[in-house]
């Protein structure tokens, strides 16, 4: 125990005065962590750079950096074909992956919670089971359907709703468990709001930040997976991509950066419809005071 002296004014003495009395001792800079966070970044961004260099022309230093292959994408054979019906199987499989699973996500908080770890289990499996084994178990189950839908892209969206589970699963039940969902029902119920009318304009709104995160990352699985696609002999944007590396490999790769461009500006909207809609809630809160 460290003894005080006091002068006569009654005052102490700097020099006796205890470690819990002096200055706070100063943060040492981590740099354990800047380092690990300087490596992933390189990790990442490393692989990145040199993909889009080498869709500048860096494989052709002597013509210099050009966006040739950039502007000519466009007029490549199949590209805008291609690219659309990806779209389109993207825009399909998040209406159908929404309409079936916002209203038993919901349900599901409501009626039966206590089964939501058997539900997460369920979805969970497509991460576990390989690609090759839904395609050949959903053609085999959907053997006796007509030519048209087995045959065309509506087969592709009924496989990537399927893989999808996992992440909207994940984005729905966040979404679902931070908001009072009993008390928002029980109170629209009382009010005479059918069950429709209440998720309509009760739950929904509530969760958007979710659906719009459950949308976005189905979309992204549905314009970049392959294997299925290419399994079932079916043109799809990343089929297309991989048949136009093996002629020009700087086609490919600007594909592929324009896919994953397109992803990072969706993921981008849907942060910043989340930042906008949390800096709202405190303005609200200020004007109801």
């Amino acid at each position: 125990m460290t003894a005080v002296v006091s002068d006569p004014a009654g005052t102490q003495s700097p020099a006796t005065r205890g470690p819990a009395a002096g200055r706070p001792r100063p943060r040492r800079p981590r740099v354990g962590r800047t380092i690990l966070l300087l490596l992933f970044a390189a990790y990442f961004f490393v692989p990145l750079y040199a993909a889009v260099d080498f869709t500048l022309g860096g494989s052709r230093r002597n013509m210099g950096h050009t966006l040739s292959v950039w502007t000519g994408l466009v007029h490549q054979d199949g590209f805008t074909t291609n690219l659309m019906t990806s779209l389109k199987i993207a825009v399909g499989t998040v209406a159908l992956l929404l309409i079936l699973m916002v209203p038993t996500m919901a349900w599901l908080h409501l009626r039966l919670p206590h089964m939501r770890r058997v539900m997460e289990g369920i979805c969970l499996l497509p991460m576990a089971i390989p690609a090759v084994v839904i395609a050949n178990g959903i053609l085999g189950a959907f053997k006796s359907w007509p030519q048209s839908i087995t045959g065309s892209s509506w087969i592709l969206i009924l496989e990537y709703v399927i893989l999808a589970l996992p992440f909207t699963y994940r984005s729905l039940d966040a979404g679902l468990s931070a908001i009072p969902l009993a008390t928002l029902v029980e109170a629209a119920r009382s009010l005479g709001a059918s069950w429709p009318t209440t998720l309509w304009r009760v739950v929904v709104p509530n969760i958007r930040t979710a659906i719009a995160s459950a949308g976005i990352l189905g979309a992204a699985l549905a314009l970049g997976e392959f294997t299925i696609a290419n399994l079932l002999l079916l043109n799809t944007f990343p089929v297309w991509t991989d048949q136009a590396g093996q002629q020009d490999g700087e086609v490919a790769t600007t594909a592929a950066m324009l896919i994953l461009f397109l992803s990072w500006l969706l993921l981008m909207l849907v942060s910043q419809l989340g930042r906008g809609r949390a800096a709202k809630k405190p303005s609200k809160l200020r004007r109801s005071k």
